[in-house]
């Protein structure tokens, strides 16, 4: 069922090759700008958060591809309130495919596979440089961010969804938590103050996307409330948010009673 929801939607999107190319290009210049930015202010510091250039990248690449899979799996379900004020979100709920899943799958954008492609290649070029020691565990836990990453970011775009249900106009409040995350996580969590930091590890756990595991990849200590060994609590992290999640996406469809209330 999944693979030919997602298989569908990849054929109909390749078919337009063009305008397939000028959105990856785009997508791709998107990152490029952002990580510019950062490079600019290391260029005037030296060190952000206690972190080279070098370091900083692979926070960024890390970050930047745990997002672009996330997104690209689970982005949609951030345009609920469309589907609420349009009336369409009926027509999903009686067809025997869980609601989740169609939503999640209505508009795969292959666009966001240039995030993904210049997030992986900035991660791995940044670990070599950065001296990654490429040890079993080292090499699992390099596997296993992004992942863990994209199910975090996954788990955020659902909740920011389900919010939708009671706040229809919403969008936007919700995205203060999915891209508000996504600029965290592409960030050295040491550059936050106290306050936000804890906010951003014990609440809603962006620094445990790519901060924490880079800090554990190339052996750095960690500030305040961040641990290296917090690296590796991406995963367990991602499964308590799930839950969360679902708990509160099966709440609001439970609650939602149509677009005429």
């Amino acid at each position: 069922m999944v693979a030919t929801l997602y298989g569908s939607r990849i054929r109909s999107q390749a078919t337009f090759r063009t305008s397939f190319v000028t959105d990856v290009a785009g997508q791709v210049l998107i990152v490029a700008t952002e990580f510019l930015e950062l490079w600019v202010i290391l260029s005037q510091v030296g060190t952000l958060g206690g972190m080279t250039l070098a370091q900083v990248a692979v926070v960024y690449g890390l970050g930047a591809l745990a997002f672009g899979i996330g997104d690209l799996l689970f982005g949609e379900i951030d345009n609920l309130s469309s589907y609420i004020r349009s009336g369409k979100l009926e027509t999903l709920m009686i067809r025997p495919v869980p609601l989740l899943l169609q939503i999640s799958s209505l508009d795969l954008s292959l666009r966001r596979i240039g995030r993904i492609v210049v997030g992986l290649a900035m991660y791995g070029t940044a670990l070599a440089i950065a001296g990654f020691s490429p040890t079993p565990s080292a090499l699992a836990l390099a596997v296993l961010a992004p992942l863990a990453g994209a199910l975090l970011f996954g788990a955020l775009f659902t909740m920011a969804g389900a919010l939708q249900f009671w706040l229809v106009d919403g969008r936007e409040f919700a995205n203060a938590f999915t891209y508000g995350s996504n600029y965290v996580a592409t960030t050295p969590g040491a550059v936050f103050a106290l306050p936000m930091r804890a906010f951003f590890t014990f609440v809603v756990p962006a620094t445990l996307i790519a901060y924490a595991p880079t800090l554990a990849l190339l052996e750095m200590p960690g500030p305040a409330l961040v641990p290296s060994w917090a690296g590796w609590m991406g995963l367990p992290a991602a499964v308590l948010v799930w839950i969360v999640a679902g708990l509160l996406w099966r709440a609001g469809v439970r609650r939602y009673t149509g677009a005429g209330g």
